[in-house]
């Protein structure tokens, strides 16, 4: 007869364990401490196996019914019902444990070994840093049970601390994780796919930096004048001359210059577009390196720490001494010596766009154009630094420079000349009355 919930409830333990049978293999197994227990009895390959199906009352009569015929199911395909419970156990202890916080971690260190795509040091530690300001929200949350209103509202949490460009950031990374869990088979689909708009748009503003060529003159006097130490006054000078991102002056290493024959080659690993750059060195900027180098001898970074050789000057060192000078973030920054020379040297209407935008160690925009074109602008470029900081230094003696325009340039030809009402640069169109390189 099939057993009712009045006769399960009901049924008082013995000195030895009892069954109680309803139907089709499936029973309850009555122990003396009391407990109950339903089990299923089958044949699988010829052999007597058992299922469980938990404890009553926890489990009621008509689940544990439901729970045999689902396993009946199984045996009707061929499928051990036992082999198949502990298939889904494991599987949701290894859900269980891939929460938001693992896989941000996995995704992270994969992203710092990601042959030509690695994130840069600095970029790892920003990127990272972003990312744990989920952990308090969504982190211990397994990452299939994550929905796009828990993403939304751990951002917005950062949004309204008036971190709008953070917010912004945290999300795009968040996506990045997801996918990464989706692309490793542990998550279905993105949470933050349909987020897109959900956020405040941050105002975009640029790097403080310096264009007119009058205002650079004062700029390049007033850190000759500059009193600090030693090591921020020679990178203060050298950051014009060179115009490399800041990271990339900072981490600086003796073994990357070739001082006899004049070019500085950044590795790799350290430059945005993980390709290596050939800086060549002007006479000025020689003479610069020749007298860092009979201070600190060649070895190690040029710009050690005051606390130790063995590590780079911090990375806001320049800026902060260009506060102390008297200008404002929004005046000029250590990035802004490239947009200095990048502005200035477009304008002057001597050096092809090309070479303006490989001395930056700019990408193409272009995919197509930046796999045919290969050349370096070697000659052009070697020829166009000197001629830089021949005229830095004509700027910090507050010389004029007249009739510009009819000169010929220091490689040994002129280039020509006609109106246009737009010159181009690697920081955007400026609208101005001007001359164009063609």
């Amino acid at each position: 007869m099939p057993l009712t919930d009045t006769a399960v409830r009901h049924a008082k333990p013995k000195d030895k364990p009892f069954k109680m049978a309803d139907m089709l293999g499936l029973y309850i197994l009555v122990l003396p401490s009391g407990g109950k227990h339903w089990k299923m009895k089958y044949r699988f390959d010829g052999h007597e196996k058992k299922l469980s199906f938990g404890q009553y009352p926890r489990v009621s009569l008509r689940e544990a019914r439901r729970q045999r015929d689902e396993a009946r199911d199984s045996l009707s395909k061929g499928v051990d019902p036992a082999y198949e419970k502990q298939r889904e156990r494991l599987r949701a202890k290894v859900l269980a444990e891939n929460t938001f916080t693992a896989i941000k971690k996995e995704y992270c260190n994969k992203r710092r070994r990601d042959g030509d795509k690695a994130w840069a040091p600095a970029t790892a530690v920003r990127c990272e840093y972003l990312l744990s300001l989920l952990d308090n929200s969504i982190g211990k949350m397994p990452v299939h049970l994550i929905e796009p209103i828990d993403v939304l509202a751990a951002v917005r949490k950062i949004e309204a601390k008036g971190k709008l460009e953070s917010a912004r950031r945290t999300l795009q990374l968040a996506g990045a994780v997801f996918r990464y869990a989706v692309a490793t088979a542990r998550l279905k689909s993105d949470p933050t796919r349909d987020l897109r708009g959900a956020l405040i748009n941050p105002t975009v503003t640029h790097y403080g930096a310096i264009t007119n060529a009058k205002e650079v003159g004062a700029l390049l006097r007033a850190i000759d004048g500059y009193q600090s130490q030693t090591m921020t006054n020679w990178a203060l000078r050298l950051a014009p001359h060179v115009f490399v991102r800041p990271g990339e002056l900072r981490t600086a290493q003796w073994e990357e210059f070739d001082l006899e024959a004049r070019v500085w080659t950044i590795p790799a690993e350290k430059m945005k577009m993980r390709k290596p750059h050939h800086v060549p060195l002007s006479r000025q900027s020689l003479a610069i390196l020749e007298e860092i180098r009979s201070i600190t001898g060649p070895w190690s970074y040029l710009f050690p720490s005051l606390r130790s050789r063995k590590r780079p000057m911090s990375d806001n060192t320049l800026n902060a001494a260009l506060r102390r000078m008297g200008y404002a973030s929004n005046e000029m920054t250590a990035h802004g010596f490239r947009a200095m020379a990048s502005t200035l040297l477009n304008e002057s209407c001597k050096w092809s766009y090309d070479a303006i935008e490989r001395a930056l160690a700019h990408g193409d925009n272009n995919k197509v154009r930046a796999a045919y074109h290969r050349g370096a602008h070697w000659d052009e470029r070697v020829a166009m630094a000197q001629w830089w900081s021949d005229y830095l230094d004509e700027l910090r003696s507050d010389v004029g420079r007249e009739n510009e325009a009819s000169l010929p340039n220091s490689m040994g030809f002129r280039p020509q000349i006609e109106e246009s009402n737009v010159i181009s640069h690697s920081f955007g169109w400026r609208r101005s009355r001007g001359r164009r390189y063609v």
